[in-house]
């Protein structure tokens, strides 16, 4: 049975899709700065919504997406070619350690598995979309470093405290985080996700914002519905 959800501009099939579209998703596609990103890449894209709503903000701009899962793939490149940026979309059905080397992305974008030290999924498709070590942020990293441009920025949404590991994972690879957005579902309540923004140039202090998802329980805050109304139609 087909699983479709419905944006302004495109639709996104999520029926073979291990994991399905989900907050970390859509908040790291609508808050993550694009300014002069030209050619983007999306780091296991899943049902592709990320990169859907990154070509539907940048509309001058080819976006690139990697996906392991061989049936999320199909799906996603499907759910591309459906939709009005096709020609701007590609998907690469591989790990983005398989991408060809000398190609130079403005912007990496990747809502990761971040599963680390859990116990496994006992779902296979599940394990693979949703597990990972820090082996896999350390080839991520290194991949950045080799791909990015020299104002290349590669931006992660994370749990708080894998954020912290991977701030001081960064540097080995010449790496350093310049931007946070610290997440909380309610105001005042423990920062829950950080979205991390790194880049090649030190500085001496990491620009920090904050966002709020809940006004009130089951009521969406302005900062939420703001940052996804230009996708959602509820908004």
């Amino acid at each position: 049975m087909a699983s479709i959800f419905r944006f302004k501009q495109f639709e996104v099939d999520q029926s073979n899709c291990a994991m399905k579209i989900n907050t970390d998703g859509v908040l790291l596609a609508s808050l993550v700065d694009t300014s002069d990103a030209k050619r983007v890449l999306d780091v296991g894209t899943g049902t592709g919504v990320i990169a859907l709503m990154l070509a539907q903000r940048l509309i001058d701009s080819q976006i690139e997406a990697v996906e392991i899962d061989a049936l999320a793939a199909e799906m996603a490149s499907r759910n591309f070619s459906n939709s009005i940026f096709g020609s701007r979309l590609v998907l690469h059905a591989k790990s983005f350690q398989q991408l060809q080397t000398g190609v130079f992305y403005d912007l990496i974008v990747s809502n990761p598995p971040f599963y680390t030290d859990s116990l496994h999924n006992p779902d296979a498709r599940k394990k693979l979309a949703r597990h990972s070590d820090l082996d896999f942020f350390r080839e991520l990293l290194r991949f950045a470093s080799l791909h990015l441009t020299s104002v290349g920025r590669l931006v992660l949404i994370l749990p708080t405290q894998l954020a912290e590991t991977l701030t001081a994972l960064a540097i080995d690879h010449g790496l350093h985080c310049t931007a946070e957005i610290q997440i909380r579902s309610f105001d005042g309540d423990p920062v829950i996700r950080k979205i991390l923004t790194f880049g090649r140039m030190q500085t001496t202090a990491i620009d920090q914002a904050e966002f709020v998802i809940y006004q009130s329980k089951g009521v969406y805050s302005e900062s939420y519905k703001n940052a996804l109304a230009p996708y959602f139609l509820a908004f």
